[in-house]
């Protein structure tokens, strides 16, 4: 059960109910995720206009799906994890696509660069080394793509840990469970 109110969209007003609407005219539909945010307009805001910001950046959404995958897997966010397979197949992820993205790697070895440097960063606390730098740029990426893996790091980080603390309810499908064995690789 949720631990943070769900403001319904029906029962908003002022900034909460402007920006519910903006939700549901980009999506559809409002997720719980983004009606626990609207008990505080201004985490809401921040939450859209960052997500908002990174759709506009250079990384395609397959990828940035995966990494979110990636990343919610690690952080054992099952809202997330739920949302983003969801997402991904919207976004044209296959099944093994996000399988794999949840183990941490991917067949694409540019998907597989930055997915292993995103779990990086998450893993080293943005403290990365030269040697990881270099690892995404010989995969072909630049300053920008290393930017926004580290930006997308950060958005998921907030958005798991928000559904964590919220105990935000299910609604999206739950993501099937991965085998232990195949937990996500630490370096």
């Amino acid at each position: 059960m949720a631990r943070i109110n769900q403001v319904s969209p029906d029962a908003a007003d002022g900034r909460a109910r402007e920006l519910l609407d903006e939700v549901k005219g980009r999506l559809g539909l409002v997720p719980n995720m983004t009606r626990a945010m609207a008990s505080s307009p201004a985490v809401l805001d921040g939450y859209l206009q960052f997500a908002g910001a990174l759709s506009q950046g250079t990384l395609p959404a397959r990828v940035r799906e995966q990494v979110a995958l990636a990343v919610a897997e690690a952080n054992g966010c099952d809202y997330c994890l739920a949302a983003h397979s969801a997402v991904g197949g919207m976004v044209g992820l296959t099944a093994e696509q996000v399988r794999d993205a949840r183990r941490g790697n991917a067949v694409d070895p540019k998907a597989d660069a930055l997915i292993r440097f995103a779990l990086r960063v998450l893993d080293a606390r943005g403290r990365v080394d030269d040697v990881d730098l270099d690892e995404v740029r010989r995969a072909g990426f630049g300053d920008a793509a290393i930017a926004e893996v580290v930006a997308n790091v950060a958005l998921h980080v907030f958005t798991n840990y928000f559904n964590l603390a919220a105990d935000t309810d299910l609604d999206f499908p739950p993501a099937a469970a991965l085998r232990p064995e195949l937990a996500t690789p630490t370096r």
